[in-house]
């Protein structure tokens, strides 16, 4: 039993990796359109703590720059985080030659700089999104609709393994009540034994 929720934890893992909000593939040289040109790399900032306006940014951090990253690994992806609380809150976009038509209108009401994401080099074109008080649905939203990635369609056995861990999760009370009861079973035979072999000893003695 132990193994299987093993087995089942890391099953979880790679799902959620694999699946979910930001599990997407980027356009590359070959998948490219005219309205939207392969994505070169990606520079995320964010403030360390949340308050500010930077929580969506570290959520985004922490729940989607994972699944971008699994399902676009030729994609260089940075982080700065810093503990500019006042600073940026900031997704730079880095495009090859030119900027996907959608891109000027994502970056928000007025216009961001961040001085911590690296200079276009080559023929590289950027798009700053302004992340403050964004949740990270939102952020993804607009870095999808800016970029065109594709969203990553779970096949066959994603189905099946998400229906599993579902499965088991659904079943997870009903295993922990058992177990427990059988732990205490258990300790109170051993309890049991003991008391008796006292018992036994003591006959012994008198």
């Amino acid at each position: 039993m132990v193994n299987l929720f093993k087995r089942l934890h890391k099953l979880k893992s790679i799902l959620e990796v694999r699946t979910g909000t930001g599990a997407a593939i980027f356009p590359t040289l070959q998948t490219a359109t005219k309205e939207f040109p392969p994505i070169t790399r990606l520079h995320l900032t964010y403030a360390q703590k949340i308050y500010g306006g930077h929580q969506g940014a570290r959520h985004f951090w922490r729940r989607v720059l994972p699944r971008l990253k699994y399902h676009n690994p030729h994609v260089p992806i940075t982080v700065s985080p810093t503990t500019e609380q006042e600073g940026p809150a900031a997704l730079t976009v880095y495009f090859h030659e030119r900027l996907s038509s959608t891109a000027p209108g994502i970056s928000g009401p007025k216009p961001v700089t961040d001085k911590y994401a690296p200079q276009p080099v080559g023929e590289e074109k950027s798009a700053v999104i302004d992340l403050k008080n964004l949740n990270y649905e939102e952020i993804w939203r607009r870095v999808q609709a800016s970029t065109g990635a594709e969203s990553y369609v779970p096949n066959v056995q994603d189905e099946e393994d998400l229906k599993k861990v579902a499965d088991v999760k659904a079943r997870g009370p009903g295993d922990r009540a058992r177990n427990l009861a059988m732990r205490q079973a258990k300790r109170d035979q051993e309890r049991m034994l003991a008391e008796a072999r006292g018992e036994v000893e003591s006959s012994k003695s008198g």
